[in-house]
Order: structure tokens, then C-alpha cells, then sequence
């Protein structure tokens, strides 16, 4: 069957790769912003207009398809004025590795569908679990970090269960933030715990978890005839990029006998900084910690891990089917500690990037988007049309269009206007959240390749939207004035 691929086809493989790539490659060299500019209503209209019902077009037509309806409109992020989310641009090898997942299509789930792919994820589980300082982890790829929240504290849930006597799902109570990740509370509701089971403890400042207020909060927990289940703390807090003093929360929890996990999905790349890495120590003594490479490993998605302290952890949630990896069984079958039964083997693309690259130049690139963050503060902060709101660990910039004589109000209602109009156009791309009450601007530095004058450039395209969406309201007024 010519269409599928196969030693018969492997020459209609090397054509359509070599195409496909041709026109990928194309679009880097001559894509000159992050977004096309299309509407939505553009392109719905462009995606409705394609008969999914109709007879086949040929690989090459529909792949030329490909690149006009989704490359010509993708968001790219390695452009230097994307700088809304948690988005980074890909390792080269990781891409390469990416061709041979497809073409192979291995499921890391039992090792009899993958067998070597099994043993170079486990070893780069244990590569991981080490630079975190598990000497004896354990672990398994996931989807991403939402998954791997979920099961962390899953096996929090369970190992609670089984060592606090009396202990019963409706008493099981999370302590987190509110600057920690929604996946919390969402997993919470999944797991079966009651509506107040997250408790948010009082942060500092910066938006970082307080010891002393942890603490306390665990007393209470105990006060209330509750059972603590899991503390959460973030290495890397979504918004302000902040990392909790991950060696004082562990004293706590030490001293309360509370299962710690760490969220390292964003400052999982400080495993690899040569100058930063301080900012983790602590970690290892959590029981989980959650790290996704397609954050900060310049992986694509997805590319990401749970790491446990004691490897048997992990079976405290293992289920075993006869068909599949029946008990008792000697090889090593990833689904005994995984979510997931079908699943790719994304480690391949890590893999490739760390032999390729060497975790020194990984901490290196990680390293540059610290610094291009701190420098962009500077910048801000000497800005007298803008207002920097918050400090950062890593890469993040929170700030406002607030010029001498803007009030809180007109300054609140720029935010999203402003983020719109630019996303609108497509060149540039900003996020928004809010801090303390109040919506702000965010950028999201993730891209080492980018310049201090890549992002002045993105600053200068706020400022002069900011401006003329006032000067537009100003005219507005004028009108309604001379109508009046």
C-alpha cells in the first residue's frame, strides 16, 4: 500500500520530507514577524472552506495545503517579538529526533513496543533525577507539567492514605499559592478531595511562598482535624517567574512530615545554569518535582517529566493488565509508572539535543534569557512612559504603559487594547495577567537568540500603540464635545 509508509514507499518518504522541509525552511528565512495578522473570521473561513468529505488530493497537494492554511498563519515563536507565553524555540537536534519519532512511531508503554527507546528514557530519567539530587529517583516522561502536577500529587494522595492513620479523602488538604499553577486545584477536583482541600499560604513581596506563614498554616491543618497531603512549591511561578526559598519550605515540611512537591516546570533550566542553579538548591529534598523541557531545554512540544525522590513511589499507583504488562513480569514496562498506556517517546528529542549540544551550552542558552530579562528590567525601569511592577528569578517582565498623569483607571483599560491591537497585527506579541488587583503587561524571554534591542523594539510598539489609542480617545471627546 503505497499509502503508507513502508519499504515500498520509503522513496515517496524521502520526496515528501524533502518538500515539506523545503517549505518550512523557506518560511524561516522569509517570515519577518511573529503572526500573519489574519482574522479569526479569515481564517475559519479559509479552514470551513476545505471539503474533509472529498476524495484525497495527493500527498504533495495536501501538504502544499499544509504549509498555505497552517504555517502561513502559525504563531513563531522563534521570532525575537514573540514574547507572550511560555514558549521557546527549538533545538535543531530536537527537530531532527522529532522526523524519526514520526517515521518509526514507537510507544514507550511496554518495552516489547519499544525496546531500546525504553532504556534511553529511563537513563535520561535518572540523568534528570541527578541534577535534581534524587541519588536513588525515579520518574517517567509526560505530556507536560499539568500531568505531571497531577500525578505527583496523586502519589501524594495515595502515600497519605496509606501513612496517616484515620486518614480519609474529605481530610486531605494541598497547601499552595495563588501564584502557584491552576493545575493544583484542578487536580484536586480530579482526585477526588473536598471543594477547600487547596489551601493558599501567604506569599512575600514577590510573590513567593512564605515559611514562617507555611508553617502556620500546616498547624492549622492539624488544628482542623485535617491531614496535610502534599505542600506545593514553585520553581518558577507563571507570571513573575519567581522561585520559592525552596530550602526553608522543606524545613516545614520536614517538621510537619508533609509529602513536598516542587512545580519546576518553568525553572526546570536552572538544572543546567552555571549561574544560577543556586536558585534550586533545596530541591532535593522534595519527594516530586515537576520539569518541563519544552520551557526551558528549548524542546518541542511535548517534552516533559515527573521526577520522584524514591523511584518505588511511582508503584504506589501502578496497575497491571494481563494483556499488557501482567504482574510479576521482568521487563521494563514504562505504563507500571505512567498516566498514560499509548505514549511517544519524547525523550528521543532531549536525547539528541544533550548529545548534540552538551548541557553546559544548554545552561548557557538558559543563562542569556536570565540575563536578557534582567537587562529588559533595567531598561523599563529607566522608562518614563512605562512602570516595571514586579522582580523576576528568570525570565519573565511585568510592567504597564503609565506615563506621568495616566490614572490607575486609563492605565487598567490600555492593557488589553493594547495587547490586541498589536496581536491584531501580528507584529508583535505580548501577554497580559494581573498583578495585586491590577491587569499589567508580560513578556516572556525565552529565546536566547534575542537582543536587548529586539525587545526596546517590542516596547516601542506598546508605547506608540498605547499613544495613539489614547490620542484616538482624546479625538473622541473632542467630537463629542463640539456636538454638545
Amino acid at each position: 500500500m503505497p499509502e503508507l509508509l513502508s519499504a515500498a514507499s520509503a522513496d515517496a518518504y524521502v520526496d515528501a520530507l524533502r518538500g515539506t522541509v523545503d517549505r518550512v525552511a523557506t518560511r524561516f528565512r522569509t517570515t519577518t514577524q511573529p503572526f500573519s495578522g489574519a482574522s479569526r473570521e479569515h481564517l475559519q473561513a479559509l479552514v470551513d472552506a476545505v471539503d474533509l468529505d472529498g476524495p484525497g488530493c495527493g500527498t504533495p497537494a495536501a501538504l502544499r495545503e499544509v504549509d498555505e492554511l497552517f504555517a502561513q498563519h502559525a504563531v513563531w515563536f522563534h521570532d525575537p517579538a514573540y514574547t507572550a507565553h511560555l514558549n521557546c524555540p527549538v533545538a535543531l537536534p530536537a527537530v531532527a529526533a522529532e522526523a524519526v519519532l514520526a517515521a518509526v512511531n514507537p510507544s514507550v508503554d511496554t518495552y516489547d513496543q519499544s525496546t531500546v527507546g525504553t532504556l534511553m528514557e529511563r537513563r535520561l530519567v535518572a540523568w534528570t533525577a541527578g541534577r535534581v539530587g534524587f541519588v536513588a529517583g525515579g520518574g517517567v516522561f509526560t505530556s507536560g507539567g499539568t500531568q505531571s502536577n497531577l500525578q505527583a500529587l496523586l502519589v501524594a494522595r495515595e502515600h497519605a492514605l496509606a501513612t496517616r492513620p484515620g486518614a480519609v479523602l474529605a481530610d486531605l488538604v494541598v497547601l499552595a499559592t495563588a501564584s502557584s499553577h491552576f493545575s493544583v486545584q484542578r487536580s484536586a477536583r480530579l482526585l477526588g478531595l473536598a471543594p477547600d482541600a487547596v489551601r493558599l499560604v501567604p506569599v512575600d513581596e514577590r510573590g513567593r511562598m512564605r515559611p514562617d506563614a507555611l508553617a502556620i498554616a500546616l498547624r492549622h491543618v492539624e488544628r482542623d482535624g485535617r491531614h496535610p497531603m502534599a505542600v506545593v512549591a514553585t520553581a518558577g511561578t507563571t507570571d513573575r517567574g519567581c522561585v520559592d526559598p525552596l530550602a526553608a519550605v522543606a524545613d516545614a515540611c520536614d517538621a510537619a512530615d508533609v509529602w513536598l512537591h516542587v512545580d519546576a516546570a518553568y525553572g526546570c533550566g536552572l538544572l543546567v545554569s552555571r549561574t544560577c542553579r543556586h536558585l534550586l538548591d533545596g530541591v532535593e529534598r522534595a519527594r516530586s518535582v515537576t520539569v518541563d523541557f519544552h520551557k526551558a531545554f528549548f524542546q518541542p512540544v511535548s517534552s516533559s517529566a515527573l521526577l520522584v525522590r524514591h523511584a518505588a513511589d511511582l508503584r504506589l499507583v501502578a496497575h497491571h493488565n494481563d494483556y499488557l504488562n501482567p504482574a510479576g513480569e521482568d521487563e521494563p514496562n514504562q505504563v507500571d509508572v505512567s498516566l498514560q498506556t499509548t505514549r511517544r517517546f519524547d525523550a528521543l528529542k532531549l536525547w539528541a539535543t544533550l548529545r548534540a549540544l552538551g548541557p553546559d551550552r544548554l545552561g548557557e542558552m538558559v543563562d542569556a534569557t536570565i540575563s536578557l530579562a534582567a537587562a529588559v528590567h533595567d531598561v523599563v525601569d529607566a522608562d518614563p512612559d512605562l512602570r516595571l511592577l514586579s522582580p523576576t528569578d528568570l525570565s519573565t517582565v511585568l510592567f504597564r504603559y503609565q506615563p506621568a498623569g495616566l490614572d490607575d483607571a486609563r492605565a487598567d483599560a490600555l492593557v488589553g487594547r493594547v495587547r490586541r491591537v498589536l496581536f491584531d497585527s501580528g507584529r508583535a506579541l505580548v501577554a497580559r495577567t494581573t498583578l495585586d488587583g491590577r491587569p499589567c503587561l508580560k513578556l516572556t524571554l525565552l529565546n536566547p537568540a534575542t537582543t536587548v534591542d529586539d525587545v526596546r523594539g517590542v516596547l516601542d510598539l506598546v508605547r506608540q500603540t498605547a499613544a495613539a489609542l489614547l490620542e484616538g480617545e482624546e479625538l473622541l471627546r473632542q467630537d463629542e464635545a463640539v456636538a454638545r
